[in-house]
């Protein structure tokens, strides 16, 4: 009895606990200058986390969505009953080759990735530190060198975790202005080379040098080291870059030849689904933790295994996002590269997080210095707008936010807005908290011009905003992000929010008690990261006043047809709009705002687009 007890081998790790230590491990394992096999790393983090509010908060989400997996298999099980498979996968595989008829091969997009920013300028400031293992931050590391993640030191890691893998670790404190002087130097050199260039971050950016290429006689290699050299020249700073027909294959290649290097994908089909077929689904932009855990579920470990399971994804579309995936398999994606547009901004906010505290009074000195931060940021940005959102990380790791929306434009003044932020936080207290931060949204630039008023621009706005989305959707229509193009749901909160692991070298939220610059945008694509993706999310959102949503007071409003104020809600604006609209004041205000071509003939079909306003 003895020898049979001796033979029998240790249970297999459960998929939930499996799952458990790489969701530990945090979104940053992937990161170039990492070892490969992570599982001692992921062993050693999950032990020391062991017992942590953190860890609890890890465990709990994970169970979660164990159980979102559990029901998402039993609906696969439950689809695929009695079904012609090979008549799904003939009708996925002319999907497929509309999808290929659409590749466009002809444009040269470059991704320029600056290595280990963060760390990179430190070293110029304290050469000392060239050969050591060091990380940026304090409390939780914003980046670390080279050297301390051969360790598996990354950032969004916590600070004690971090020696516990590393003990000669060196911990730098953050100089935020210092980052920001450098970034704006290296985007300088990079718009020498294309003025459109779309920033993805400060240490990030999107390029297409078709037409510099052309106008210098330049093969793209040569244009790409240049380019690379000149940063160098004139940083001391090194750049890595991928180059491939579209966004999303450029962004992949350059992690290839991390750091100090360049990687060129061959323009062709076969080459772009050779190099896509072994590649792993968690290095596809787009594709997150709890993406990566869902695929794997019905076996897609790699771009090759899409089409594989190309008929389960088709019978589960809205679980998975059919196009988005196939797209993918096939390296297509979007080639469409310019700057962001001010038009575009949704939001401005500032966060800090610190050691988690509950004495009233310093977390309001945290909230002052947030205020105070924020106003300076949108008198220099020159915005302002209508709703406060107040967002708040518990020691238990939670996220909660609390919203008040006003029928005038919020100041520019930390006072009004340290009084907005703590009239929201003090019904709130007692709490325990390691975050705070506020947002401004429902913008208006001040640097615009004036619009005309009346009945005749209410029209007008509403026909230009209707162009102005299709012109969006048109230009999104490769890009992950868009209506088809995205894998729907299941996005963990903290890959939207903070998380105590996971933020980029250009992360600005994870220091002991540092400032986030954060903002929020309309989805543009594959990797065009904001400089802290950890942003708010919007206050048009979410309603009620349960926790983790928003508490937004009815607003006042003015009629565009009678010119009466009202203090209502959305829901009750649009149907006083529609009384007025009953009346016959249409035919009048069609006929001052333009021709009926432009508005259609119906009294009725404007209504219908006013419901949908």
């Amino acid at each position: 009895m003895k020898s049979e007890v001796q033979n029998v081998l240790p249970p297999e790790p459960s998929q939930e606990s499996a799952s458990l230590l790489k969701r530990l491990a945090g979104p940053s394992s992937t990161k170039a200058g990492l070892v490969q096999d992570q599982n001692e790393i992921n062993r050693i983090i999950a032990e020391v986390s062991k017992g942590s509010k953190f860890y609890e908060n890890e465990k709990s989400k994970d169970k979660e969505l164990s159980e979102k997996i559990a029901k998402i298999l039993k609906q696969r099980d439950q689809v695929l009953k009695g079904v012609d498979i090979c008549a799904i996968e003939r009708h996925v595989d002319h999907i497929i080759e509309e999808l290929e008829e659409g590749r466009d091969l002809s444009q040269t997009i470059v991704h320029v990735d600056m290595d280990a920013f963060y760390a990179s300028v430190e070293l110029l400031d304290n050469p000392s530190l060239e050969g050591k293992p060091f990380g940026v931050g304090g409390g939780v590391l914003c980046t670390a060198s080279y050297e301390a993640r051969t360790y598996g030191v990354r950032s969004g890691m916590a600070e004690f975790v971090a020696r516990k893998l590393c003990p000669d670790l060196i911990v730098v404190k953050l100089n935020f202005q210092r980052y920001s002087d450098m970034s704006e130097r290296c985007m300088k050199i990079f718009q020498r080379y294309d003025p459109n260039m779309l920033a993805a971050g400060c240490d990030e950016g999107y390029l297409n040098i078709t037409q510099y290429c052309a106008d210098h006689q330049m093969d793209v290699e040569t244009c790409v080291q240049e380019m690379r050299a000149a940063v160098h020249s004139e940083t001391q700073l090194t750049v890595s870059a991928g180059i491939a027909p579209n966004r999303m294959l450029a962004k992949i290649s350059s992690d290839k030849n991390k750091p100090n290097g360049q990687y060129h994908l061959p323009f062709d089909r076969d080459s772009i689904k050779a190099f896509m077929h072994d590649l792993s689904v968690r290095k596809v932009p787009g594709v997150g933790r709890v993406h990566e855990r869902l695929l794997d579920a019905i076996g897609i470990k790699t771009c090759g295994d899409i089409f594989t399971h190309r008929a389960t994804l088709y019978l589960m579309d809205k679980q998975f996002g059919l196009r988005f995936l196939l797209r993918t398999y096939l390296g297509i994606a979007s080639n469409v590269v310019q700057t962001g547009r001010r038009e575009e901004r949704k939001s401005i906010g500032a966060e800090r997080t610190f050691r988690a505290l509950s004495d009233k009074q310093m977390i309001l000195s945290k909230l002052e210095d947030v205020a105070d931060e924020l106003a300076r940021d949108m008198a220099s940005g020159g915005w302002t707008g209508k709703t406060v959102t107040l967002k708040y990380k518990l020691d238990t790791y939670q996220v909660f936010t609390r919203a008040k929306s006003f029928d005038r434009w919020v100041s520019q003044k930390k006072e009004e807005l340290f009084a907005i932020g703590k009239e929201l936080l003090l019904p709130e207290l007692p709490l325990t908290i390691r975050l705070i931060g506020l947002r401004i949204t429902k913008l208006k630039d001040l640097h615009a011009a004036e619009p005309a008023g009346g009945i005749k621009h209410f029209f007008e706005i509403s026909n230009s905003s209707k162009r102005a989305n299709l012109e969006a959707d048109e230009e999104e229509h490769l890009q992950p992000g868009g209506e088809d193009d995205s894998m729907p749901g299941f996005y963990e909160e903290e890959e939207l929010e903070s998380n105590h692991l996971g933020h980029d070298d250009h992360t600005m939220e994870s220091s002991d008690d540092a400032p986030s610059k954060s903002y929020s945008k309309p989805r543009s694509g594959i990797s065009a990261k904001p400089p802290s993706r950890m942003s708010f999310k919007d206050a048009s959102e979410a309603s009620g006043s349960s926790p983790g949503q928003e508490r937004v007071t009815p607003m006042h409003h003015t009629c565009p047809i009678c010119s009466k104020e009202l203090k209502t809600d959305n829901q009750g604006f649009n149907a006083h709009i529609d009384f007025c609209l009953s009346k016959g004041a249409i035919q009048e205000a069609q006929a001052e705002a333009s021709s009926p071509k432009k508005l259609g003939q119906k009294p009725a079909s404007t209504t219908s687009k006013k419901r949908k306003r």
